[in-house]
């Protein structure tokens, strides 16, 4: 959601909070702005729009300083706005920044209020620098003074505090939103995650749920929930600034696309050998914990919860294992039936996403499952350390908002769960070997997939002009065909749905005209006949039919009135996500014709961290 950057150095902390906010671009742009101390006065540069706006106005207007802090905006609470924007500050001696909700701000706000507080915005943030500043009021320091008004918080929120009164340090805390400290010498930083503050340390400590941590430029403390002091481990990462550069390519979403093939290399690495899959990938004893399972749940958001759509058609079809797909912002709104030895599979990229961390610890809290699995690639992340089983991704870091490669790591690692699952309730060894080299082979399918973007890129000079799409599959390919939908709808802006295509006749076939460009999917599996005949229900309408189909599949199509793409993909388990890859690249390519802001879509933000 929002980015927040603090530092404390000997050196101008102006570039780092600018470059830290730069990096963390991805989690909101809707504002930016900066607080720094100079001595013990406060000042202050907001702007709404990106972080180059603020870049721009603090070249204007500099405010040099050795620390601050600083905030990129999504917007929950108040138009997009300067006096929207972050930091606010109360008295001239406060300034905060936060991302989160703050659920019980109107009640705050009353209180504070009544106490004389005047207030400049419609945040629910902005309670959170009236409230500090009247604790200090009453005698307490910093540290003391955020201890006490978290304790004051309903929500999610992690956030870092400026005071005037004490211009040495920065206090920040968390609560259901991630917040990492950078560990330097003589300088210590905050972030919301470390590729803020890559370019200055590759040491971090990830903050544990209700932490305060003080920083000052030669130590830092960290606190619990109630004052008391506590340790935790500082670790250090692999990550370079260079890995979340967009290098050669002209958006990172584009540059993404095509890590895929080594990302899903990385995802299967060390976990198959020959042709079986490595005992214990999920984690300590987890083979033994696996062959009880009966049952699946997987709640996910978004694309991972497309992810966890195509895991549904594998794991029962391969695994005979019932298993059902939640959206998380549902999940914890309903009453659930959970039969005995079911196993909860929570998917997130950022494993800080909060509907899929509240589903997380709902499930947990009700004693009902088996035990509970995190798929993220986040290693620190909160879903990560409160999951009894994990299964890494490793897709790097991804930074367009438009997720790909976290989706493409997302199926080959839930393949890998489908087929631990197939085997130990029995399925044929000769067919388990033949489906774990499927498996293993599709990064190079993947590799192959991505020499389709030229025809692509042609072809999406044909939709530049659209206002709506239709996009169809069958089967394991229909959570494609919905994804397809998302991501042209996401950077594209142009509207689309996803059908199964059985399902064209019972009320989207209306929709179909010569202005309705319609994408099918169609990988030669049993379902292709039945496919067929629904694209020719779209040939009989007039409808502009586009068909990305394997080599061996016998597809007529008119050349004016559409196009075929094809793909040697063959019966293969990882199919859909081979037929994922042109789709991803022309929902990108159909964006940089319509000039639209590919990496950064209007109202879309990249880690989702509020209900």
């Amino acid at each position: 959601m929002c980015g927040i950057v603090g530092a404390v150095a000997d050196r101008e902390v102006g570039p780092i909070l600018i470059a830290g906010l730069q990096a963390l671009e991805y989690r909101g742009y809707d504002s930016a702005g900066l607080a720094v101390l100079q001595g013990d006065q406060l000042a202050r540069r907001r702007t709404k729009g990106k972080v180059r706006e603020l870049e721009e106005l603090l070249r204007a207007d500099p405010a040099p300083a050795h620390i601050g802090i600083a905030h990129t905006r999504w917007a929950t609470h108040g138009v997009p706005s300067t006096h929207n924007a972050h930091p606010h500050v109360s008295s001239q001696q406060i300034s905060v920044v936060h991302n989160g909700i703050i659920e019980n701000h109107e009640e705050l706000r009353r209180e504070l209020q009544e106490k004389g507080y005047a207030f400049s915005s419609e945040t629910d943030t902005e309670v959170i620098a009236h409230l500090v500043d009247a604790l200090q009021r009453e005698g307490l320091d910093l540290v003391a003074a955020v201890v006490s008004a978290t304790q004051r918080l309903h929500g999610a929120y992690a956030i870092a505090v400026l005071s005037a009164r004490e211009p040495d340090r920065v206090v920040g805390a968390r609560r259901g939103s991630p917040l990492v400290v950078g560990v330097g010498l003589g300088e210590h930083f905050i972030g919301s995650d470390v590729q803020a503050l890559l370019r200055v340390t590759n040491r971090f400590i990830y903050l544990d749920e209700g932490d305060i941590v003080e920083i000052r430029r030669e130590s830092y403390r960290i606190f619990d929930s109630n004052g008391g002091k506590v340790t935790r481990e500082v670790r250090e990462t692999d990550l370079t600034a260079d890995a979340v550069e967009r290098g050669e390519y002209r958006h990172y979403m584009l540059k993404e696309i095509h890590e895929q093939p080594e990302a899903v290399a990385r995802t299967l690495e060390g976990r198959i050998n020959g042709s079986r899959i490595l005992p214990n990938v999920f984690g300590v004893d987890a083979e033994k914990l696996l062959a009880r399972v009966t049952q699946v749940h997987i709640v996910a958001c978004g694309t991972s919860y497309h992810a966890g759509m195509v895991a549904r058609y594998w794991i029962e079809a391969l695994a005979g294992l019932p298993c059902s797909v939640e959206v998380a912002s549902e999940y914890r709104y309903r009453e659930t039936v959970v039969p005995g030895n079911t196993l909860f599979v929570a998917v997130s990229q950022s494993g800080e996403t909060a509907d899929t961390l509240a589903a997380l610890r709902s499930g947990k809290s009700s004693g009902r499952y088996l035990a509970a699995l995190a798929v993220c690639n986040v290693p620190e992340s909160s879903l990560v350390r409160e999951s009894d089983l994990v299964l890494m991704t490793r897709a790097g870091p991804e930074i367009g908002v438009a997720s790909t490669k976290a989706f493409t790591t997302q199926l080959a690692a839930l393949g890998l769960l489908c087929l631990e699952l197939a085997r130990l309730n029995g399925i044929a060894e000769s067919r388990y070997e033949r489906l774990v080299a499927e498996l293993a082979a599709l990064p190079r399918l993947v590799a192959e997939a991505l020499q389709l973007e030229g025809q692509i890129a042609n072809l999406a000079q044909r939709f530049v002009d659209k206002q709506h799409a239709l996009f169809l599959g069958r089967g394991a390919s229909y959570p494609i065909a919905i994804e397809a939908a998302l991501k042209l709808k996401e950077i594209s802006y142009i509207h689309a749905e996803a059908y199964p295509a059985g399902e064209l006749k019972h009320g989207p076939l209306a929709l179909v005209d010569e202005h309705m460009p319609v994408i099918a999917v169609a990988p030669n599996n049993q379902l292709l006949e039945k496919l067929k005949s629904n694209l020719e229900e779209v040939r009989a309408r007039g409808g502009e039919l586009f068909v990305i189909a394997d080599a061996a599949v016998d597809v007529k199509l008119d050349a004016n009135r559409g196009a075929l793409l094809r793909l040697a993909v063959g019966e293969s388990l990882v199919a859909p996500a081979v037929f994922n890859i042109p789709l991803q690249l022309l929902a990108y390519h159909v964006a940089v014709l319509k000039g639209t802001d590919v990496d950064q879509p209007r109202n879309l933000a990249k880690s989702v961290t509020v209900e």
